[in-house]
């Protein structure tokens, strides 16, 4: 009966800090979601900027799989070059590890307090003091689940049971370490496992394999998260796995000297387990970091591509459906989607090639804007043979599908015949932007990306607390475009030969970015405006 009350002391522990780390990442993104995905974005074109990219969205987010699945979502989509997505992830790690450093020298005596403010700003309105709110009460929590660990893990660390199996288990160190990646992979956190390593007081040599088995462990859940998407993005997932693997491999024989070691540095004591997790970590970033580049060319091999299909039929748009309205509408909305996604990609290889200064990706942005005209004049034509037995409901959500669709054939319109041939100009003549300018663009192109994906939820999800955000979005960019062209005059009375030979094409490709960014928001007007949200005019009463 004892051993069943520690269990379940032990696995009430580790709940509340699962608990308390996913309610560190909701509040963190939906305070700073926009902002940790613009930092990935953009933070991405040197290795440093990779790294801490990947340690800034790790501790915010406190956990590496969800900055391992946003980065390879980013890759997927050609935002992010493989060998600096390998790299971000070395990043990710230490943060992890940080995370895990910043917790266990936690003071519990600010527990009160944290859980005291956190539940005082979720209460405010804007969702960043609400976000931020839920992360306080999230690091709260997890200072009291690791009490609790402690607390817990007093009579096992007492257990003549214990004392009996850990020499068995210390002598069988690949077993141990199997049994830690198990017991991560379970958690879908190899955080949680560590802190639970660490309240145990184990035996320097087997706390060390202990961590290497949670590292292993938790790089295999983004493994199997990505494995329904495109290549790219499983190669990132996957080598982020092998680099671990390796690490793993090299560090299990020298287990026992490396805690003996860690147990003699002048540090800051946070526990073995902690320690030996942050060094691990560190270690491999530094090993790994010269030969990121051959990794990603060594997984290009390995992780075979998707053969480059042909243009598919459309899939949703079923004529036996008509007479049924609602199944013609969930079938239309999908192809809808489908037709976004495309709309996406042309986005992104246009940004892709105004990166790289290679016109290559452009002509994949003039075969998908061709797709996108047929698929969109098909869906119009579907939803005009939309049975007459449909409900006054049902009319307005298929005008709600054609307004969005012709948006959306709109914005491929815009990147075909305005960014398109912009950047092609930019490559063909040679010019190079400002650093400044070049930065301002380039965020411009990230958050009309995220804009992008954002009016895709809000047009299946009809969330009107997300429609609302991306209309305070549109705001944004509008401000942004006012001031890059503001600061660009500032330049070009500076003299800046670069501002002087670009200023057509900076100002162009803002223009076009906010077109865009206008076409995109409009998905959120019928959803706002059914709630009374909409003024009729912008023009303010005298």
């Amino acid at each position: 009966m004892a051993s069943l009350m520690i269990i379940l002391q032990l696995a009430g522990a580790v709940a509340l800090l699962l608990f308390g780390l996913n309610l560190v990442r909701d509040g963190v993104t939906e305070g700073f979601g926009i902002r940790l995905r613009m930092a990935l974005g953009i933070g991405t074109r040197t290795g440093p900027g990779a790294f801490l990219a990947g340690l800034a969205a790790t501790l915010g987010l406190q956990s590496s799989t969800a900055t391992a699945l946003l980065t390879a979502s980013f890759v997927d989509r050609g935002m992010i070059r493989a060998r600096m997505a390998q790299i971000v992830l070395l990043g990710a790690n230490v943060g992890t590890a940080l995370t895990a450093w910043i917790v266990s020298a936690g003071v519990a005596a600010v527990t009160p307090g944290l859980l005291l403010a956190g539940y005082a700003l979720s209460k405010q309105r804007k969702p960043v003091w609400t976000g931020t709110g839920r992360a306080l009460i999230g690091v709260g929590l997890m200072l009291l689940s690791l009490s609790l660990l402690d607390h817990a893990a007093m009579p096992l660390r007492t257990s003549p049971l214990l004392a009996a199996f850990l020499p068995m288990l210390d002598q069988a160190w690949p077993v141990a370490l199997l049994m830690s990646a198990a017991l991560a992979f379970a958690c879908s956190s190899s955080l949680a496992a560590v802190l639970l390593v660490l309240s145990l007081g184990l035996p320097a040599g087997l706390t060390v394999v202990l961590v290497l088995g949670a590292n292993l462990g938790g790089a295999v859940v983004p493994v199997m998260l990505t494995a329904g998407l495109g290549a790219n993005a499983r190669r990132v997932a996957v080598g982020n796995l092998v680099i671990r693997a390796l690490g793993c491999l090299a560090a299990l024989p020298f287990a026992g000297q490396i805690g003996g070691l860690l147990q003699q540095a002048p540090l800051p004591w946070t526990g073995l387990a902690v320690e030996a997790h942050l060094a691990f970590n560190l270690a491999v970033a530094l090993a790994i970091w010269p030969f990121a580049g051959m990794i990603a060319r060594i997984l290009e091999r390995f992780v075979a591509t998707e053969e480059d299909q042909a243009e598919p039929a459309p899939r949703w748009l079923d004529e036996a459906a008509l007479q049924t309205p609602i199944l013609a509408l969930t079938g239309a909305s999908r192809e809808v989607l489908a037709i976004g996604d495309a709309v996406e990609r042309m986005l992104a290889q246009t940004r892709l090639a105004f990166q790289q200064s290679d016109p290559a990706p452009l002509a994949e942005v003039a075969e998908l804007e061709q797709r996108v005209d047929r698929r969109q004049q098909e869906v119009k034509t579907y939803l005009s043979r939309l049975g007459s037995q449909a409900t006054e409901d049902e009319r307005r959500r298929a005008i709600t599908i054609l307004d969005y669709v012709i948006n959306l054939e709109h914005v491929g319109d815009i990147i075909d015949k305005g960014l398109s041939p912009e950047v092609r100009k930019k490559i063909g003549l040679g010019l190079r932007f400002s650093e400044p300018g070049f930065a301002e663009l380039d965020r411009m192109f990230v958050m009309t990306q995220e804009n992008l994906r954002m009016a895709q939820t809000v047009f299946m999800t009809r969330d009107l607390d997300m429609a609302r955000r991306l209309m305070e979005l549109k705001v944004d960019i509008r401000n942004l475009e006012r001031q890059s062209a503001q600061r660009h005059l500032f330049r070009l009375r500076e003299g800046l030969a670069a501002s002087r030979d670009t200023s057509s094409l900076h100002l162009d490709i803002l223009r076009d970015l906010k077109r865009i960014n206008a076409h995109v928001a409009s998905v959120a007007h019928p959803i706002l405006d059914e709630d009374g949200l909409l003024f009729e005019s912008r023009l303010r009463g005298r």
